[in-house]
Formats: C-alpha cells, structure tokens, sequence
C-alpha cells in the first residue's frame, strides 16, 4: 500500500494550459515590444531575437530589513553605456501590501520611477517579485508581516551563518502554509495584478518574474514541483493576464537550481524559463577552474526549459569576486552563455561584500566590470548570430549568412570600459557607433555574407 502511495504521488502530471486575451500592445513605447516566437527566442516587434543581459539590483526591497542602496540616474546610465540592455529589478510584496486587503500606491509610484529611469537608458526591466527566508518578520525579504503563522518558533539553530534563517521553522512553516493555503496566494495574486494594471501599457518593461526561487522545504521536490509550483505559476499567469496579457511570464526552477527542478509541461503565451545558477560560488564545490559542472549545469538547465517548452533566460547568477578564480568564473559562465546565445542578470549591480559591481558608496570595480562587460548582439535577425565577446581586451565577431533578412543588427558595444569601436566586414554598408546609447548598428548588404568584426579602436 505504501508503495502504491508513493508510486500515485511521484508519477507525472498531465501538461497545464492557461488561455489569456489577445496582447494589446500600444504603439511608440520606449522600446520595442517583446514577445516569444515558437517557445525558443524573445523576440522584438520585428522577429528579431532579442539578447536580454543586464544586472539585478534590490534598491527597491524593505528598508528595514534589506536596507538597499538607492538606484540613481548615474546607475542606470553606467549600465546602459556598459552595453547592458536589462535590469531584474526585485520588489516586495510586503511593501504593496502592508496591510491586508490595501495596495500601496505610493510604493507603485516609487517602483515606476525606477522603471521610467532605467527605460530612458534603454534598458528593459524584468519585475520580479523576490523572496528570500519569507519576509521582513524573520529577516529576509518578501511576504507581508501579517503572513506569518502564530506560534512556530524562529530558531537559527544552524551552525552555518548563511542557512540559519533558511532553516527556522517559523521560516519553512510560512512557505509550507502558502504553497498548501489557497488564501494567502489570493493576495499574492491580488498584488501582482496591481503591479500588472500599472505597467501594462509600458513596453519597456519585459515582464514579470513571478516568485525567486522557490522553494519545498519541508515538502519533498518534485511532488513540490508538480503539486503545488507549477499549478501556482499556471494560475498566476491567469490572474496577471486578465489585467495585462501584453508581456512575457518568467518562471523560475525551485531553489536548490543547481539540482534538477522537475518540469510540468506549461503551453501559455510568452513564458520564459529563468532558472538561476551558482554551481561553484554558492554551491559546492568551489569553482577551482573546472569548467565542466557549470557548462554541464547550463546544458541541463536548457533541457529543462525545452520541457515547458520556453526560451530560457538566467535571472540570477554570479560570485564573490574576491573569491580565487573569480574571474575565471565570470569567463567561464559569459563563454557558456555566448556559445548558447542566452541572456541573464548578475547578481547584483550594487552591494557590498564583493558580490557587488558598485559599493553602496558609488564606487565601481572597473576590473570586474570589465569583464561582465562584453560586446554582444543585442538584437539579430535571421541569418545573424555573435560569437563569444571579449570585455577585456574587446573584440567580438558577428557571423552574417548570406540569406539573412533585411533588418538592421543592433550590437550592444560596452563603450564605457573600451571606447570606440572599429567595425569592418564586407558585408556591411554602414555601422554608425552611438557613445550615449553604446549600440552599434550594422546595416548589411542585401544577400552578403561575412564575419563582421568589431575590436577596440
């Protein structure tokens, strides 16, 4: 009988299908619209694919809990001169929704200052609704105080100082209660469809991240994943798409994403499969140079975004950079991700204690940066890919086939850590550089095919 049980519970579930409005997409945004084209690409108004690759940065998290630097206008314009084209711009439910039942405005209008600012330096923002151990109530960032549960002790009995809070059981009884409670997750959704009602008729937002890392503690993975994670994720995408069915869902693997997450097929309009990594900076072993668990990490973590099936974006990644072979780990995670034509978001833009490319203090790491700084093609056509960048000593090769559609390419050139760039290929009969944008556009010659390279003046 036992068997049989365990047998019933472990088995899979059938694929979820959630059925959303016709996107009504004004014209003359700030940027381009985005969508998903055949669950493999983002892709612009135009159909050409579209590389997202930018920062996280928390400034808009609890103060009292996280206490995040603000995000300033020299931020945004570093990141956008940088060749970044994206922010992952964490909020918190427990400042939407502070009281129960009551959305706060003000905060919406503090989080559309942000977006309007990163937009004018043509970056895309990712809306993510971030947890880390529940809430501001034990510490962390996330749930509204009042969603906690009377009478579970908070004991940080852990001796490791990172998981102490990640192991409390008043922590793991809060997550239990929303994954298993429907009530709790009606506000959670209630808040994501004020946000939605707000952006969604803003082009320059990408969309939105529905819950950082989940996580089953102390429900076993994968009857986690196809109980509870995934039918949330179906059900949310309902909800923010009856008020806002113009922009892409990003969903997330559970948290321990350096192990498999199990995949329930999910067919709805515009996801994105955005899994996180830290194979080697926060998940042992330590990163020695070796760099085949993260490739073959990366490799898995495509084959789970071809189960949902979605394109795949990586949300969160990165390392101590003080750490030994820290910067050979930033090489070895950009080389993957250029050889697979993936975006993603570093964690973060401004922190201390080294994860940080900025200090709180507003001093920016050049040496890091120059190496999370790579030319990369931000928007290709058909027919048009990049190679792997180089951030230091900068050169970046643009493969052109001959039958390629006839768009222009637009390579995000980080002008900010390498000047001015020299363009040359046969292919090519105009590449004006842009300095305050750090975009170079190539116009290609009908029907010619090269390889167009761009290096360091």
């Amino acid at each position: 009988m036992l068997v049989a049980g365990l047998g019933w519970a472990y088995a899979p579930v059938p694929p979820l299908s959630v059925s959303l409005p016709d996107p009504a997409r004004p014209a003359g945004g700030a940027l381009p619209w985005l969508h998903v084209e055949n669950a493999a690409h983002i892709v612009d108004e135009s159909g050409r694919a579209v590389l997202l690759r930018g920062f996280n940065d928390s400034a808009l998290l609890e103060r009292d809990s996280v206490n995040p630097a603000p995000l300033t206008e020299r931020d945004a314009q570093v990141m956008q001169q940088s060749g970044f084209t994206v922010v992952r711009l964490p909020v918190a439910w427990s400042r939407l929704e502070p009281e129960r039942g009551h959305i706060d405005g003000t905060y919406l209008d503090e989080v559309q200052r942000d977006v309007a600012m990163l937009e004018a330096h043509g970056l895309y923002v990712v809306i993510d609704m971030h947890f880390v151990d529940w809430g501001p109530q034990f510490g962390g960032t996330g749930a509204p105080r009042w969603a906690t549960i009377a009478g579970v002790p908070d004991a940080q009995w852990w001796p490791w100082e990172s998981w102490r809070r990640h192991l409390s059981p008043a922590v793991n009884a809060a997550y239990s209660y929303f994954w298993l409670a429907p009530d709790w997750q009606r506000d959670y959704q209630m808040a994501w469809q004020a946000v939605a009602q707000r952006f969604r008729d803003d082009s320059g937002i990408a969309g939105w991240d529905l819950f950082n890392e989940p996580h089953p503690v102390p429900i076993p993975p994968r009857l986690f994943e196809n109980n509870w994670m995934w039918p949330l994720y179906a059900r949310t995408i309902a909800a923010i798409g009856s008020v806002d069915p113009n922009h892409l869902f990003f969903v997330e693997g559970d948290l321990f994403g350096d192990f498999p997450t199990t995949i329930v097929p999910l067919q709805a309009r515009d996801v994105v499969y955005s899994p996180h990594i830290y194979t080697g900076s926060l998940v042992p072993p330590a990163f020695t140079g070796d760099r085949a668990p993260f490739v073959s990490h990366v490799v898995e973590q495509e084959g789970e975004a071809r189960q949902v099936p979605a394109p795949m974006w990586t949300g969160e990644l990165g390392i101590d950079h003080q750490q030994p072979h820290a910067y050979a780990y930033a090489d070895t995670a950009l080389d993957t991700y250029d050889d697979n034509q993936t975006g993603w978001a570093w964690w973060q833009w401004r922190q201390d204690r080294n994860w940080g490319v900025e200090t709180r203090g507003g001093a920016v790491d050049m040496a890091w940066l120059h190496h999370l700084a790579r030319p990369f093609v931000a928007m290709a056509p058909d027919g048009v890919s990049g190679g792997r960048g180089d951030g230091v000593k900068g050169h970046l090769v643009v493969h052109v086939a001959p039958l390629h559609a006839d768009q222009p390419v637009l390579v995000s050139w980080p002008g900010f850590t390498l000047g001015a760039p020299v363009v040359s290929g046969d292919c090519v009969e105009a590449s004006p550089w842009d300095p305050d944008t750090a975009r170079v556009t190539l116009t290609l010659l009908p029907g010619a095919g090269c390889d167009v390279v761009l290096r360091a003046a």
